[in-house]
């Protein structure tokens, strides 16, 4: 009992510090499930050993202005946060994938804890030749998003669905950058996506 007391007050103290550091909203949180990324595969156990991010898979904020600002290169999926480090690391390129089909329509859905104005969601996806064994860089990625939906400043619903066609020409295992940016803040949530063509 008192182990799991430590870890609630540990998980809220990371959240906490989350929004002061980057000056963000605790209510307005929010990740992918599908194709299901990396800080949710933690949440619900199907990857272990992530460390805190398994309690607050919704809290991988950081700098909005993807790809010209936001977290540093080997930082991405964790948004920059240290505490998150655990979805940098590409564990030998093992972690599970969602299988998707190159060229076709696929439903994007995100979850959130509470809604919040939105700029855009933007997705970005590794280059071909990309080795998943290698935490996620900028040189990784394609430069411009394969998709984008514009959001307008409008809140979304607590589940968001949307349907984008993937890019073509793509196999073999890649990740997915999914970036939701908010309107009235200086910050945009991250979430990383395995997938295998």
């Amino acid at each position: 009992m008192r182990s799991r007391i430590t870890k609630a007050v540990l998980g809220l103290s990371l959240a906490t510090a989350s929004v002061l550091a980057f000056g963000g909203s605790a209510y307005s949180h929010g990740y992918t499930d599908s194709p299901i990324s990396r800080q949710k595969l933690c949440a619900n156990g199907t990857v272990k050993d992530c460390g805190p991010i398994q309690w607050e898979p919704q809290s991988v904020e950081g700098p909005k202005g993807f790809p010209s600002r936001g977290p540093a290169d080997g930082t991405i999926c964790s948004g920059g946060h240290p505490e998150f480090a655990q979805l940098d690391d590409p564990r030998g390129g093992n972690w599970p994938t969602t299988k998707v089909t190159a060229g076709q329509d696929y439903t994007f859905r995100w979850q959130f804890t509470a809604p919040h104005a939105t700029t855009d969601f933007r997705y970005f996806i590794t280059r071909n030749g990309y080795d998943p064994s290698q935490p996620i860089t900028r040189a990784n990625l394609e430069s411009t998003p394969f998709l984008t939906l514009p959001y307008n400043g409008k809140q979304p619903p607590m589940t968001l669905t949307h349907t984008g066609r993937l890019p073509s020409g793509k196999s073999g295992h890649h990740v997915i950058v999914a970036v939701w940016t908010i309107a009235d803040t200086a910050n945009a949530f991250y979430a990383c996506s395995d997938v295998s063509f």
